[in-house]
């Protein structure tokens, strides 16, 4: 009885593990920078000096300049680091891009206004979400799968620079 209780538990052990979310798995050469242009509504995934993965992206509504405060709809100009991952994004996955940097919060106090934050790479917009074409308060969106493809690709304390 005893052997057949430990079969029984093994087996709802491997049975839970096989339902939850699926793991994806990169084995491609290191992304050590993410570029954004943000003119070119573009991201590339690089290893070095090269193009590993290029998409089309979706920027804040009001994306022209660089993000001064909170609720500006400016997604961010300058050099930061991704510095969290969450698998539970309320828009798919998302990667979390480490602004404020010092610079942004002194600027948005120096104005009377909080810097802001929440800065993600994350996927598509929700029913909910506006039509047009730059439609976040600040991130930058892509497709469902690309997500999928950068969250697997890329980690914590890459390099992202995102030019105007």
């Amino acid at each position: 009885m005893r052997a057949v209780l430990t079969i029984l538990a093994v087996l709802s052990v491997v049975f839970v593990a096989s339902c939850g979310p699926k793991r994806y798995k990169y084995d491609g050469p290191e992304v050590t920078q993410i570029i954004v242009n943000k003119g070119d509504r573009k991201m590339y995934l690089m290893h070095g000096t090269e193009i590993l993965k290029a998409y089309r992206i979706k920027l804040g509504f009001a994306p022209e300049g660089r993000k001064k405060y909170e609720g500006d709809g400016k997604t961010p100009e300058g050099r930061y680091v991704i510095d969290r991952r969450n698998p539970k994004s309320a828009f798919y996955l998302s990667i979390g891009v480490s602004y404020p940097n010092r610079q942004d919060a002194e600027h948005a106090r120096s104005v009377g206004r909080k810097p802001g934050g929440e800065i993600f790479i994350h996927g598509d917009r929700r029913p909910q979400d506006p039509k047009r074409d730059d439609w976040t308060a600040g991130c930058i969106s892509v497709k469902n799968h690309e997500i999928r493809e950068i969250f697997t690709m890329v980690r914590l304390g890459t390099v992202i620079d995102i030019n105007p």
